[in-house]
């Protein structure tokens, strides 16, 4: 199956670079179009020494140029902000795993200038985006308010604040997050998402299979939800009426009175963060794995709305054992005909139907059925590649090497179905669906987490049992749902 290129963490405080955020078109197309111009001359060359290389001696040289091609798309998007910075953080999700040992190192580096990079923006200007959006003096609303950032990213900042008994909400004295968009971000998106066809031409030098034109729409579409936060503030609501009583997930409640375009309040959640949960003992590892699977595969296919940003950022493990989920600023919405399509395609790909399989993704716009070079017997093998880890039945380790391969498998020129690969596409209502699987992984494998994932899966996917403590929990839940419509 085609997948878009997965991505790491936008998450952290600001670094040293410039730290304003640049309006105007020109100057921000300029970096841009300089950049996918020498990218595309270096091809040519690359192109034609390649006539003279063996098999293994291009592919070596496809891995070597992916590799300078991500640097270069990194160094120029970590100096511009808004969609261009969302989408080197969509980058840099990609495990560095995919690349040639030699880039390693620099590609890390860069991811990490990247994740760590958020506008410098002095309260004051952040607190008149408050009071402008509330339409009230920010004493009015809050009895403290901590000036201090607790989080930033590419559009906002999230700060930690205690509304007053007067403030109009059933939250009233109690602790909220208040996550505010930074000033003019809104301006350098829209900006952006003028040249997102040259951003997307850049990087496709990092995912030549892509389908650059479904990519470029879909983002589009992604980007402009996130800068709502009202439609963030519908989306959560959704969500929390759907987890709401859940045994094990935790969605904040929204206080819809004091959320709008730039400002969005929610219920405080406390909780440790990732890093410190890489830290934990193996067994409470796991059930935190087990938890984000469920959590974000699950409502796919449960509910036909998930989120598509499973960065670790957007979660905390409370002191209960319970998972809140944070952030809904990139969410969607599949119908019921698409979903079962795709566990047709699944299951037809566990039976090891390789027609089968072959018809039901070229009927669902993968690939040419009437192409030659795209044979039922690679795409099978492929689909085994990609998806083994949680459609074989057996337990499986999300290691390092484990992720890094299938990474590769995903997108990558040093991939053995890298020229299946080329062949391919991506509908464009699976690509974000794609996204959210490969990144989830790609924390479960910063886990090292262990479990029959496959088992897991057959409980949302064919109505299986359940197949551990969790799922027995999640089946009362969602049978009492059932149950009670």
């Amino acid at each position: 199956m085609a997948h878009p290129r997965p991505s790491t963490y936008p998450q952290g405080v600001a670094n040293k670079r410039d730290n304003s955020i640049p309006t105007g078109r020109m100057r921000r197309t300029a970096k841009v179009a300089g950049l996918a111009g020498g990218q595309t001359a270096r091809n040519y060359a690359t192109k034609a020494a390649n006539l003279a290389r063996d098999e293994d001696g291009r592919r070596e040289a496809a891995g070597r140029r992916q590799a300078e091609a991500a640097e270069q798309v990194l160094e120029v998007l970590g100096n511009m902000k808004g969609a261009a910075m969302k989408v080197g953080q969509v980058a840099s999700f990609i495990d560095t795993g995919a690349f040639p040992e030699e880039s390693r190192e620099r590609i890390q580096a860069k991811l990490a200038e990247l994740r760590d990079s958020a506008p410098r923006v002095p309260f004051k200007d952040m607190r008149r985006v408050i009071e402008d959006d509330l339409d009230q003096p920010l004493d009015e609303v809050f009895s403290d308010f901590d000036e201090q950032a607790i989080a930033a990213a590419s559009i906002g900042q999230v700060y930690r604040a205690t509304l007053r008994e007067n403030a109009g909400s059933r939250s009233a004295g109690r602790e909220v997050a208040v996550k505010v968009q930074y000033p003019g971000v809104a301006a350098a998106v829209r900006s952006d998402l003028q040249n997102l066809g040259l951003i997307m031409r850049v990087a496709k030098r990092i995912a030549p299979g892509m389908d650059a034109k479904a990519m470029t729409a879909e983002i589009r579409e992604r980007l402009s939800d996130e800068l709502d936060y009202e439609h963030e503030a519908q989306s959560q609501r959704a969500f929390a009426r759907e987890w709401r009583g859940h045994p094990f997930v935790v969605i904040p409640d929204v206080v819809t009175s004091l959320s709008h375009e730039r400002v969005l309040v929610t219920e405080w959640v406390d909780g440790i963060g990732f890093e410190e949960i890489r830290q934990l003992g193996p067994t409470e590892r796991d059930r935190f794995a087990e938890t984000l699977f469920r959590f974000f595969f699950g409502s796919l296919h449960r509910n036909g709305h998930f989120s598509g940003d499973p960065h670790p950022g957007n979660y905390k493990l409370m002191e209960d054992g319970r998972v809140a989920f944070l952030d809904f600023g990139m969410t969607k919405r599949l119908g019921r005909s698409h979903l079962e399509a795709e566990v047709k395609a699944l299951r037809l790909g566990m039976e090891g139907d390789a027609a089968g399989l072959h018809a039901q993704l070229a009927g669902m716009g993968f690939f040419d059925a009437a192409d030659p070079l795209v044979s039922p017997e690679a795409v099978l093998e492929h689909f085994h590649a990609v998806t083994h880890w949680y459609t074989a039945d057996r337990e499986c380790t999300l290691d390092r090497a484990l992720v890094g391969q299938v990474l590769i498998d995903l997108g990558d020129p040093r991939s053995e179905f890298w020229e299946l690969m080329k062949r391919q596409t991506m509908p464009p209502d699976a690509l974000l669906a794609r996204r959210m699987e490969a990144l989830t992984l790609g924390v479960l494998g910063h886990l090292g987490a262990t479990s029959n994932w496959h088992r897991i899966a057959r409980e949302w996917l064919f109505g299986d049992p359940p197949s551990t403590p969790l799922g027995a929990l999640e089946a009362e839940f969602f049978g009492g749902r059932q149950a009670a419509a």
